[in-house]
């Protein structure tokens, strides 16, 4: 119980939000590294004690999604990004820190610029700061204590050891899939689990697939992560972590990791502050020097923030569509009510006019008899005219409890076959690790509360098996 009370002194309580810490019954006598999947903290906000029925999952920037759920109908919930100034901010960079490291700084969560600030305002001279840098994320030490500092002197290392802090994630567990894909679970100082999941490539590119969050606010109906609704964002320093304990752990077993992708648990860019600074980073040429080319930021369609997105970062973009019209879309991607496909993609136009040699990629999760008609592909052609782009075709992965089926290999490649002809750069995206649940959209674990499913559409109520 003293990690759920330290947790509720640091949060402020209003009339209009309620904190949940649920607290595991061996809490006090187990430590962090062996706590069970399911989080003993859930966060939800309920605007107004007289809507019960209003489930609001929040952030840490101040705002939240919401989803209205009216007690005695059937019609689909609303959605709507709206402030909420009673949220607790676990945003901006900081680490989320227990009682033992409140006084040190975490290492990982700072950008070179702010971490050669803060050695030199210990009295130490800017290179020990590029020493200490390339010892956390270059050369191939990837330090996780002050033991594997290599070249820093006696008095800047018992300064560090006095100031700061290492390591922002505990390993959990690594489980390896038949196809050789692993799934790395991280525990973080909250109790909380996280998943992240390296993909090796027989062409010798090897993915990590890191999370930006812990659950995720938009309720994509196919995408297991959804089902837990948002708990946390992650910081930048437990999302660069990812990163450094995948080379760190498997770079011996798969080979160089060359490309990170934001696809893991949650909507990176609803974390965009973290998100940003972590991938800045990642891309830093004496650190884990990625090619910004090879690190892919994907999002469901925050519009604003897809916007400053392009401006402030080098990294790659990725787009979820799924849909070609509003009204699937609007069910199975519930952030499309408020930024509905003819936003998103005119401003992907406008953005895209003035970044040269630069294409977006669009991410279709095929589901049977839902959006992977010819039509569908059609109207696809139309949607995506003028923005230069590649298009993945990315085969559904079940989970539990799903509505959906996956579209069969041979509809995928007429679906394939038929954006080729006119003209498109596309490719088709199979399943990999999951065996392990460790596949697109099968991360996470959503525990007894989870966010609603929607009521399906009449005409997709056949091809869902649901009945009428």
């Amino acid at each position: 119980m003293e990690m759920g009370c330290m947790w509720m002194r640091r949060v402020r309580l209003t009339a209009n939000s309620l904190f949940l810490a649920m607290a595991s019954s061996s809490s006090s006598s187990s430590p962090a590294t062996a706590l069970p999947y399911t989080s003993r903290h859930l966060l939800f906000s309920f605007p107004s004690l007289k809507s019960p029925h209003l489930i609001s999952f929040a952030s840490s920037d101040r705002r939240s999604i919401s989803i209205s759920t009216p007690c005695c109908s059937s019609a689909s919930p609303l959605l709507s990004l709206h402030d909420n100034d009673n949220v607790p901010d676990f945003g901006g960079g900081e680490s989320f820190e227990n009682l033992e490291k409140v006084s040190k700084v975490l290492l990982k969560g700072m950008n070179y610029a702010e971490l050669q600030e803060w050695v030199q305002s210990h009295g130490f001279r800017p290179g020990q700061a590029l020493m200490l840098w390339k010892c956390l994320y270059g050369d191939n030490i990837w330090a996780h204590n002050i033991d594997e500092l290599e070249g820093l002197n006696k008095d800047f290392k018992k300064m560090l050891s006095e100031h700061a802090e290492f390591r922002a994630l505990t390993l959990q567990d690594i489980l390896t899939a038949s196809d050789g894909t692993r799934k790395i679970l991280f525990a973080l100082d909250d109790g909380l689990v996280i998943e992240t999941v390296v993909i090796p490539c027989d062409r010798g590119r090897t993915t990590v697939c890191v999370s930006s969050q812990v659950g995720c606010a938009m309720n994509c109906q196919f995408c297991y992560t959804g089902r837990m609704g948002l708990r946390r964002h992650l910081t930048a320093a437990e999302i660069v972590e990812q990163a450094v304990y995948a080379r760190r752990l498997l770079s011996g077993d798969v080979g160089s990791i060359t490309n990170v992708v934001f696809m893991g648990m949650g909507e990176p860019l609803h974390n965009i502050e973290n998100v940003i600074k972590a991938a800045d980073i990642m891309v830093h040429e004496q650190g884990l020097h990625f090619s910004p080319r090879k690190v892919t930021v994907s999002t469901s369609g925050l519009v604003p923030q897809l916007k400053r997105f392009l401006h402030e970062s080098k990294c790659a973009l990725a787009v979820s569509l799924n849909a070609t019209t509003d009204e699937v879309r609007n069910w199975i991607m519930p952030i499309n009510r408020k930024y509905k496909l003819g936003l998103l993609l005119e401003a992907l136009r406008e953005e895209l006019e003035f970044k040269h040699n630069y294409k977006v990629l669009f991410e279709y999760v095929m589901l049977a008899g839902v959006n992977d008609s010819i039509e569908d592909a059609k109207r696809l052609i139309d949607l995506v005219k003028g923005i230069p782009c590649k298009i993945n075709l990315i085969s559904f992965n079940p989970h539990r409890g799903s509505q959906f089926r996956p579209s069969s290999e041979e509809k995928m490649i007429e679906f394939r076959n038929a954006l080729a002809k006119a003209g498109c750069t596309v490719f088709l995206r199979l399943s990999r690790g999951d065996d392990q649940m460790a596949a697109c959209g099968q991360l996470g674990e959503p525990g007894a509360i989870q966010a609603p499913l929607l009521r399906v559409p009449e005409q997709f109520q056949m091809a869902l098996n649901t009945p009428v």
